[in-house]
């Protein structure tokens, strides 16, 4: 690796990267996560018949707070005012492919919203399954996309 880590200073230390001197631009990130489980499972959530109710939703909802919160889950992460977070579902032979889209106009990128966002609406599906299917997993976390152009 060449260059400095930015979020280490010079003595090796943590420290919050400091973004003040650069110029608000709109960013938008792209994240997949894949929520694997039995085919009976995965039809239970997609019809919303699970003992601790529909499972989509909350974790849509889930996802979207997990965003909102980044900075507390993620010790060196900036708080964020994000302007949008949208998390879908695509349902799969055996699993559920989640995305979630994060947008900002600010001075630094939104990638972690968008993976925090995906994280925690898997576990969240994780959670509201793990009585019906011992055979759950969370795979493939990744960052799929990130942009940013010139603030309007």
């Amino acid at each position: 690796m060449t260059g400095r880590l930015s979020h280490v200073d010079d003595r090796g230390q943590a420290r919050m990267v400091d973004v003040g001197d650069k110029e608000p631009m709109r960013r938008r990130a792209v994240a997949e996560g894949f929520f694997v489980a039995r085919a009976e499972t995965i039809e239970a959530v997609m019809q919303g018949r699970l003992p601790k109710g529909e499972a989509l939703a909350v974790a849509r909802v889930a996802g979207i707070m997990a965003a909102k919160r980044c900075d507390a889950l993620i010790p060196l992460c900036h708080s964020l005012p994000l302007d949008a977070v949208h998390v879908e579902f695509e349902r799969l032979d055996n699993g559920i492919r989640i995305e979630a889209t994060a947008s900002i106009t600010a001075r630094t990128g939104v990638e972690m919203e968008a993976l925090a966002a995906v994280s925690v609406a898997a576990l969240t599906l994780y959670d509201m399954t793990k009585a019906i299917d011992k055979d759950l997993r969370i795979e493939g976390i990744r960052l799929l996309e990130k942009t940013k152009s010139a603030a309007v």
